[in-house]
């Protein structure tokens, strides 16, 4: 939530000037007075106790990880309503809060990876979502089968799913292996709901992204062709590169409801995402 990383920031700012300031003159001047340091002021004070605090938590969730829960379903089997993950924010790069803007590069995302990116037409939140096609990829789904690059992926039929979810949706879906190339992982597929069926070319600087849960994720498939604000999406189909947030490798909680009302699921803790 760009609110959150705002305020975040600028409280940060705000109390290391206030702490600096007051170390390099404000503290001397009290001193110059009567030899002796006045008791400081309430603002000084909470901003010494607040800075080193805000100041670790932002470079942990803006430089190392960032935690994020998952509010849908487009993930399951893999990610289940409730996750609360962590993810990766140094594996492409490092990026500025707010703005987002990377400005050292140290690698590139993996056919397979599980990111989180604010989608083009909804920029205000973050998604998470499978990169499927790569920069000049060409990406095909018809009839629930993936093809990449024209060669057709393959599938194990793992039976009926009955996890978590069964309830909402699911409970005539297929537990599948898909064999994406360089990352095999589990898929949902309905037996009657086909939906997303195209082709698509993958442009320069930008990735194609799909939901695990094939017939029940509003993915690059879908994604409208104009913004909240009726302009155009050039690309429309495709997240540019500049909106990836980072790489999901980790549920560290799983907790349903508001304030865990439905209760926690202990297994799902330490579970790595593939």
């Amino acid at each position: 939530m760009v609110w959150f990383e705002t305020i975040l920031v600028v409280l940060t700012l705000l109390t290391g000037a206030v702490w600096l300031l007051d170390r390099l003159f404000l503290a001397k001047r009290r001193a110059a007075r009567n030899g002796l340091l006045d008791e400081e002021p309430v603002l000084v004070d909470y901003s010494r106790a607040f800075f080193p605090v805000l100041a670790v938590v932002l470079i942990l969730r803006s430089f190392i990880a960032e935690p994020y829960k998952i509010p849908s379903a487009s993930m399951m089997p893999n990610l289940l309503i409730g996750d609360f993950i962590l993810v990766n924010k140094f594996t492409y790069g490092l990026r500025l809060p707010i703005n987002n803007r990377k400005f050292v590069s140290l690698g590139e995302p993996k056919r397979g990876d599980v990111v989180v990116f604010k989608p083009p037409h909804d920029p205000e939140n973050n998604w998470i979502k499978r990169i499927i096609g790569l920069p000049g990829d060409r990406i095909a789904f018809q009839g629930n089968t993936l093809s990449v690059n024209g060669v057709a992926v393959t599938y194990q039929t793992l039976g009926a799913y009955s996890g978590r979810g069964v309830a909402m949706g699911t409970e005539s879906a297929s537990l599948l292996q898909e064999n994406l190339p360089g990352k095999p992982h589990k898929v949902l597929e309905g037996l009657d709901n086909i939906v997303g069926q195209g082709e698509w070319e993958v442009p320069q600087g930008y990735y194609f992204v799909m939901g695990d849960n094939r017939d029940n994720s509003e993915d690059g498939r879908l994604w409208p062709e104009r913004g909240a604000d009726g302009e155009p999406l050039p690309n429309h189909n495709f997240l540019p590169e500049e909106n990836l947030r980072g790489k999901a490798f980790l549920v560290w909680l799983n907790c349903e409801g508001w304030f865990c009302k439905d209760g926690f699921d202990a297994s799902r803790i330490g579970t790595k995402i593939q």
